[in-house]
């Protein structure tokens, strides 16, 4: 498995606009007939408006082939123009996936029951 975070550094007060904009995006993807397993994030800490955008593929072939697929619709072209002027940078980042349920580490389950959260 392969997971892609495109990293969006949003221009300043731009979030709840992009954040919908993703939203209406992913959707119309979806209803185009893409297969897209994506989640968006925004951030809580670290420099202000990031939204991130994961996706998880099932190969670098698979993650290549719907890159084309959608990004040469004319729907998601028309989309696109419409994000762009809300970005000041970004950057993409891609994983493997080595295990989806890491175990915990040593100490933890002591440190939880120390804290009161279990």
């Amino acid at each position: 498995m392969i997971v892609e975070r495109n990293v969006f550094r949003l221009k300043f007060g731009a979030a709840r606009e992009a954040v919908a904009l993703w939203q209406e995006g992913l959707t119309t993807l979806r209803n185009a007939g893409a297969t897209i397993d994506a989640r968006l994030l925004t951030d809580l800490t670290g420099p202000y408006y990031t939204l991130v955008l994961e996706l998880t593929h099932e190969s670098l072939a698979a993650m290549e082939t719907a890159a084309q697929r959608e990004m040469d619709s004319p729907e998601w072209k028309a989309w696109y123009r419409r994000f762009v002027p809300l970005v000041e940078s970004g950057y993409r980042e891609i994983f493997t996936l080595v295990a989806s349920a890491a175990p915990s580490l040593p100490g933890a389950e002591m440190g939880a029951r120390a804290a009161g959260t279990r």
